[in-house]
């Protein structure tokens, strides 16, 4: 998950000494640079998986400084995607122009260029001229052909992070989950989806962190792949329309807000963009279609980041209450399902924060 700058106290100590020597060695090769070692280290804050550092070099020339990304993975996160893979998907993209070059890899990171854009703030996901220069990138970066088979990677990842949940949780952690009932529910939604043919190459965790905008240019670039795969691309949308509730730069950024669920019309606008942005106007047919897949899609996104939340309480080691976020997101499950299934299935009891029962 993406970061902003949050310039505090120097932590040089935190990049490793492999990651130095190559830093030193990039900023050997820029004449103005006094001192290649005299580097500055600026931790960005909102990362979830990773450590996410901005580091920085004074110029000969006054105010103006160089700039790359050092990205230190996080312990434990091979449980959710194949780093190699993921580094493929990095040089890949990249060559297509869409994303950050890969500058140089470390034993627990890498090393990437400085895009010199501004990161977006949940805020901006509700702003309408931007989420319609979001919706028309989303739709470009689905149509990417990347190498390899075209499968999609959602509910086998479902099942495989189901599995690791079971594996690390104690009863009493799982026993709120109802762990127990959700392949279940898995295998319900493949079935209720099966018809849905429209698959592209999905980002799989578009936040706001993830996307930045040049102010100048108004051109979107959308960042870290660690999650992409090819998916249904109604499930990627239906994600992106459930980050509309987070705001990870709080003091409680672990708590999601249902109230700034994308409304009835500003979902269709949305689509409708997405939709037109490779050219031709969609019928309100497909508008409507697309919407009712994003909406079962939901569901979906609640179970992956649910898990997700599970898994990380026990492997990652950044300040996140993984546990609450995950007890969020299985509570919206429950809730939303009747509505969306009709009376698919039964809903198990789901104890919420405050130990009563969802309505």
């Amino acid at each position: 998950m993406g970061a902003v700058e949050n310039p505090v106290d120097n932590k040089e100590y935190r990049i490793p000494g492999e990651a130095k020597e190559i830093l030193k060695s990039l900023a050997s090769k820029w004449e103005d640079v006094a001192d290649a070692s005299s580097l500055q280290v600026i931790p960005l804050k909102g990362a979830m998986t990773n450590e996410v550092f901005q580091i920085k070099w004074p110029t000969k020339t006054e105010n103006v400084s160089h700039k790359v990304l050092v990205r230190i993975y996080g312990e434990g996160v091979e449980v959710f995607f194949d780093r190699e893979n993921e580094i493929h998907t990095f040089e890949f993209i990249s060559k297509q122009g869409q994303g950050p070059r890969l500058l140089g890899r470390f034993s627990n990171g890498r090393i990437e260029e400085f895009i010199h854009a501004r990161t977006l703030s949940a805020s901006d996901l509700r702003d309408p001229d931007m989420s319609a220069l979001i919706a028309a990138k989303m739709k470009e970066f689905h149509g990417l052909e990347m190498p390899g088979p075209k499968n999609i990677s959602l509910w086998d990842r479902l099942r495989n992070w189901l599995k690791t949940a079971k594996r690390l949780c104690t009863p009493e952690e799982a026993k709120p989950f109802r762990l127990d009932s959700i392949e279940e529910e898995i295998s319900l939604l493949e079935k209720e989806l099966s018809g849905d043919r429209s698959i592209g190459f999905c980002h799989n965790d578009l936040q706001y962190g993830n996307i930045m905008i040049d102010e100048k240019t108004r051109v979107i670039t959308i960042i870290d792949y660690e999650y992409a795969s090819y998916n249904p691309i109604a499930f990627d949308i239906a994600n992106h329309f459930c980050e509309m509730t987070a705001d990870y730069h709080t003091d409680t950024p672990h708590i999601l807000d249902y109230s700034k669920y994308p409304g009835l019309d500003e979902r269709q606008r949305f689509l409708r963009v997405y939709l037109s942005s490779s050219g031709g106007q969609p019928s309100d047919n497909e508008v409507e279609q697309l919407l009712e897949n994003v909406e079962k899609y939901k569901l979906a996104s609640h179970l992956f980041w649910g898990l997700w939340g599970i898994i990380s309480e026990h492997v990652n080691e950044i300040d996140f209450d993984y546990m609450e976020y995950a007890r969020q997101r299985f509570e919206q499950y429950w809730l939303r399902k009747p509505a969306l299934l009709g009376s698919v299935g039964t809903a198990p009891d789901v104890v919420s924060a405050d130990g009563n029962y969802p309505a």
